[in-house]
């Protein structure tokens, strides 16, 4: 990490040729992963990844460098060089940053890098055993593990000085069932910001199990028909519709360029009385928590939409100069080589008051999203396409046969408004979501929900 003098000096540097705010970014990130395909060891790579950001904002303008070097001549030489892209009055002006300590909430109890790669072995093999034992049509399964150990600095002309580390751990089976003609997967994925310790929380044969078991039913699951229908979608992982279909349109990234459907409407009403939709990078050793943005913020509980009424957007410091409001502590990046901006966290639809079984037996024709996939949106539409990963027919109040190839289309402002159905078992899945900031892990989450009526693509 930078002396406060060195940060002080490129600060001032950065400064020099009219920018009203600087702020310098140290990563330095160590990286392990490891992979398993058909029993063997397939790959075991170790990394360190080190770099300063350095970003100058003017008004409405914004500068990004970064560079490998952490040398006191080489700061400033990157500083003078994104301070040379601004043509306004010199500024002459001292800084003076100001350490704080952050809160730590996310407790680690063993560094990954202190275990060491065949006790990480040993775990991925019992999730393989389980996986490839679990019927004789699984062809194949890969198990992966990662973790990261990232360490932070952030410092701004505001004088802020603060850092934090950022430990994470997570599994990942895929298996593959074949009959021979054809194939089908099925994938879980769970981590959290942990160390080694995540494998007292979760089961990894539990976890290659629930692989296979979607491999093996969409194997033998017919193909969906097309139609317009009431769905049900499960919680967990359920949730990425929220988090793609709308919650990147509640992002300042698109709201403060007019790019987003949502744009404008605070304090209108957007969605069902059932939705309550939060933000929440707080939750201790969740997935997408972090004790700080990368601003240097400390994240916060941050309620989107209030029973139906849109309350707050996410909001980095760029965008909010744009929109003329406070940060909220969602300003994210994968690492110095990209400048931060709005990013989702923790983002769920809270728990409501409907019994599962209730859902289901509320729907005389629809489908049953048990898993959801992929998918691409557009925020300034909301135009969506969700591949569903395993899917069923509900046919008058029960779960009918499986079925497979089943997309889900639609508008995030529509779905929004036909969700009138919310289940009582909020949970999240994990997930790596993209953006201009680059890749960021991110929790989405959700209980059971009905949506009244979806269009949905079969075959």
């Amino acid at each position: 990490m930078l002396t406060r003098e060195t940060i002080n000096a490129v600060l001032q540097k950065a400064l020099s040729t009219g920018a009203d705010f600087a702020e310098i970014f140290v990563d330095d990130t160590v990286s392990n992963g490891i992979s398993i395909i058909d029993g063997k060891v397939e790959t075991a790579v170790s990394g360190r990844d080190f770099g300063v950001g350095i970003r100058l904002l003017k008004e409405f303008k914004s500068i990004y460098a970064y560079t490998n070097e952490s040398s006191c001549n080489a700061l400033l030489d990157t500083a003078e060089k994104a301070a040379a892209a601004l043509t306004f009055a010199a500024n002459d002006i001292s800084v003076n940053v100001v350490e704080s300590i952050c809160t730590n909430i996310h407790p680690v109890l063993y560094v990954p890098s202190s275990v060491s790669n065949i006790r990480k072995v040993e775990v991925m093999k019992k999730a393989y055993k389980a996986a490839k034992d679990f019927n004789s049509e699984i062809s194949q399964v890969t198990v992966g593990y990662r973790d990261t150990d990232q360490k932070v600095q952030i410092a701004n002309s505001n004088g802020l000085l603060v850092e934090d580390r950022r430990i994470r751990t997570r599994l990942m089976v895929q298996s593959i069932a074949s009959d021979g003609k054809e194939n089908q997967t099925g994938y879980n994925g769970p981590g959290k910001s942990m160390g080694f310790e995540l494998f007292d929380h979760i089961d990894p044969e539990h976890n290659g199990k629930e692989a296979s078991r979607t491999a093996v039913t969409m194997l033998h699951a017919k193909l969906c028909p097309a139609g317009r229908l009431p769905v049900v979608i499960d919680n967990g992982f359920g949730g990425v519709i929220f988090h793609e279909a709308c919650g990147h349109s509640l992002e300042a990234t698109s709201v403060a360029k007019g790019n987003s459907e949502f744009t404008g409407k605070l304090g209108i009403k957007i969605a069902s009385d059932k939705v309550t939709a939060i933000d929440d990078g707080t939750i201790t050793n969740s997935w997408g928590s972090i004790n700080i943005d990368d601003e240097g913020n400390p994240t916060r509980k941050n309620i989107l939409i209030e029973n139906g009424i849109l309350k707050s957007y996410m909001i980095d410091m760029f965008n909010g100069r744009r929109m003329n409001m406070q940060q909220t502590g969602n300003s994210r990046r994968q690492s110095y080589k990209f400048a931060p901006t709005s990013r989702m966290t923790n983002t769920y639809i809270a728990a409501g008051q409907d019994e599962n079984e209730a859902i289901i037996t509320s729907v005389a024709d629809g489908l049953y999203a048990k898993k959801m996939g992929g998918g691409s949106v557009n925020p300034v539409t909301g135009e969506f396409n969700f591949a569903v990963a395993e899917g069923y027919l509900i046919k008058n109040g029960s779960i009918d046969c499986a079925v497979r190839g089943a997309t889900l289309i639609g508008k995030g402002s529509e779905v929004l408004m036909n969700i009138d159905m919310v289940g009582k078992d909020m949970q999240f899945g994990q997930g790596v979501c993209g953006s201009s900031s680059g890749n960021v892990p991110t929790n989405v989450g959700q209980p059971m929900i009905r949506v009244s009526e979806m269009t949905i693509g079969g075959r």
